[in-house]
């Protein structure tokens, strides 16, 4: 019998912003694929739901014809939430859970359940965007041991472990690479390298995968004189350019151009970070650019622990290694500088001299000197220009998308923070 998934998100998606102002949860890239592509793939003759914040909703439904968004089926479903990082193992666990069961995570949110038909509509409320488990009765629960995303920084830390699984996930095996075709590059641990269709490699590339796997998609292109070393993810017509060292860790989207130094680090498609400077333990959304000689710090100088402003609150990430998180539409001036476990919102465009606070509101114009709030029809005039030059038109549903973020980002640019 085919079975029904129903991706959904939960109220603890505010802990992923800004990355999730833009898109749910469960599109957010770690490793290979995003999380939602990694539940497909294994539940491949399952009828996909996806379940989004109502502000989303036009949007995901344009760029995901396919599924179904935001409609329960009277039919039994398996639930699994967005911030669930899949492998064999849940999977193993999902399949066995039994009908109106619940599976927790170790923090006590709702990781998976298993819902009949007649309790499905239960789940719905006029008022909430989510959906509401707890309301259910005479529910089996299960503290199953996963964990769940919580944080942007979580994302950058799995990447490698993600791209490992990714790798067996889409490769049982590794074809072999024609080494006639690519004269002058050098490719260490073979067997861990997977080149897509029509990849062009430039003579004097290095590609070290003795600590890790390397996948490359279709039509990227590797510059002459590069360094890449696994766990490392490149997209489809990506670009990585002249010189540049892409160290292990790293995940790098569809149609990205990179260069410069980028270490443990997640960059989402139609981004680039074409120049020199370095990008460390940081994760970028899509539609943002670097500019030239652009630097993160990711280790405080007393190697302590991080803490960031995350929604002007202070918050502990327990790790020693946190660069930037910047939300999609971001842009930074050449030479701009980034303190550790920096956070810019949605639309911002930072310059000047100096590092500019640690934490930077959606829709800022500025940098240490001053920040004021980014016009809004000039926001979208400029991301206009930036997606023809791509090739990709700026829809009516992207466009009521990013004036919805701006009104909800309001209060962001009002907050009294420190630096």
């Amino acid at each position: 019998m085919k079975k029904t998934i129903c991706i959904f998100e939960d109220e603890e998606f505010n802990n992923l912003l800004p990355l999730v102002y833009t898109r749910p949860v469960y599109d957010l890239r770690c490793g290979i694929l995003t999380v939602r592509d990694k539940i497909a793939r294994y539940f491949n003759n399952s009828k996909i739901i996806l379940h989004t914040r109502r502000y989303l909703n036009d949007a995901v439904k344009e760029r995901e014809p396919k599924y179904i968004i935001n409609h329960l089926s009277n039919e039994n479903i398996l639930f699994i939430n967005g911030r669930l990082l899949i492998n064999k193992n849940i999977v193993s666990q999902l399949n066995k859970l039994k009908v109106n069961s619940i599976m927790y995570s170790i923090t006590g949110s709702v990781a998976a359940a298993n819902i009949s038909a007649d309790n499905v509509s239960n789940l719905l409320h006029p008022d909430n965007d989510f959906l509401q488990f707890n309301g259910l009765k005479e529910l089996s629960k299960i503290e199953c041991g996963v964990d769940l995303i919580k944080y942007p920084w979580d994302l950058v830390n799995a990447n490698g472990s993600e791209i490992e699984n990714d790798f067996d996930l889409l490769l049982k095996k590794t074809p072999p690479i024609n080494l006639k075709k690519y004269p002058g590059v050098q490719f260490k641990n073979k067997k861990n390298i997977f080149l897509s269709k029509d990849v062009i490699i430039d003579p004097f590339v290095f590609i070290d995968a003795s600590n890790g796997s390397v996948y490359i998609g279709k039509n990227a292109h590797i510059m002459s004189h590069s360094f890449i070393q696994g766990s490392v993810f490149i997209g489809e017509e990506s670009i990585i350019k002249s010189h540049a060292a892409i160290y292990h860790n790293t995940s790098i989207g569809e149609l990205c151009k990179v260069g410069g130094e980028v270490e443990a680090s997640i960059i989402h498609s139609y981004s680039n970070k074409q120049h020199e400077g370095f990008l460390g333990h940081s994760y970028l959304g899509c539609w943002v650019n670097i500019g030239a000689s652009t630097n993160t710090s990711d280790l405080k100088n007393n190697y302590g622990n991080i803490s960031v402003l995350l929604n002007g609150k202070p918050v502990e990430t327990n790790s020693k290694f946190v660069g930037l998180v910047m939300g999609d539409h971001s842009k930074t001036a050449i030479n701009t500088m980034f303190n550790t476990g920096t956070i810019a919102g949605v639309s911002c465009n930072i310059f000047g001299a100096g590092f500019p606070a640690r934490y930077i509101p959606s829709f800022s114009w500025g940098g240490s000197d001053f920040l004021k709030t980014y016009d809004i029809n000039k926001c979208i005039d400029v991301a206009r220009i930036v997606m023809r030059r791509r090739k990709v038109e700026l829809s009516a549903a992207e466009e009521n998308l990013i004036r919805a973020i701006f009104e909800l980002t309001a209060h962001e640019r009002s907050l009294k923070v420190k630096s």
